[in-house]
């Protein structure tokens, strides 16, 4: 058994996955009055994406259950002790990579989330998992967040915000990036300059697409 399987995380996961299937971006009048190319143009925007993410501040936007057990299997793998992400939206990824931690005999987690309504969902997941104590919430513009206070190196970087702020939020911590440390990017085709950063060998990468839709890096030394 590991935590990520055995009460409460089990349970918890499933209700949390459940609840958003029940509730999706579709369902939402906000985001229903979108246009598919207009949301497209939204995601991609470096000066409008929050008029898209602000449309879903009452949906989790998860990550799917393949990519979360993903997660917890990739932080176990390079046995992080160190954790940064960004978009803590209800807490599930966060749930999945703070499990690995425990697993992992401890660590930190920093997670960071612009809405204060989703702050304050995934507090109250992460302490009804159990995981609390692992995991530190910033609150407010990655871009200010985790511009300071990071650990001195970073075995694990999960990008699941806002996709045109990918570029800069690597750059924040990249130079903490540990060899071997590993990204993940998901839905990354809406960042093409991330694609064409972590794509070139030049820049000290080696990545390749997973699955549909979760771009997976690797720091070399």
């Amino acid at each position: 058994m590991t935590t990520l399987t055995a009460a409460p995380m089990a349970a918890l996961l499933d209700r949390l996955f459940e609840e958003a299937d029940a509730a999706s971006p579709a369902a939402s009048p906000a985001v229903a009055a979108l246009s598919r190319e207009e949301r497209e143009r939204l995601m991609r925007s470096k000066t409008e994406y929050l008029d898209y993410y602000g449309r879903m501040k009452d949906l989790a936007l998860p990550v799917s259950r393949e990519t979360g057990t993903l997660l917890y299997m990739l932080a176990r793998a390079c046995r992080a002790r160190a954790i940064v992400e960004f978009g803590t939206s209800f807490g599930i990824s966060t749930l999945h990579l703070a499990a690995a931690l425990r697993d992992n005999g401890g660590g930190r987690l920093i997670t960071t989330e612009f809405e204060p309504s989703k702050v304050a969902r995934a507090r109250d997941n992460l302490t009804a998992g159990g995981l609390i104590d692992l995991v530190e919430i910033r609150e407010g513009d990655a871009l200010r967040t985790l511009s300071a206070d990071l650990p001195e190196t970073i075995d694990l970087l999960l990008l699941d915000g806002a996709k045109a702020l990918y570029p800069e939020i690597l750059g924040l911590v990249e130079s903490r990036l540990r060899s071997g440390a590993l990204i993940v990017a998901d839905n990354a085709d809406y960042s093409p300059d991330y694609f064409a950063h972590v794509r070139s060998p030049a820049n000290g990468y080696l990545s390749t697409p997973f699955a549909e839709d979760v771009e997976l890096s690797m720091r070399l030394g």
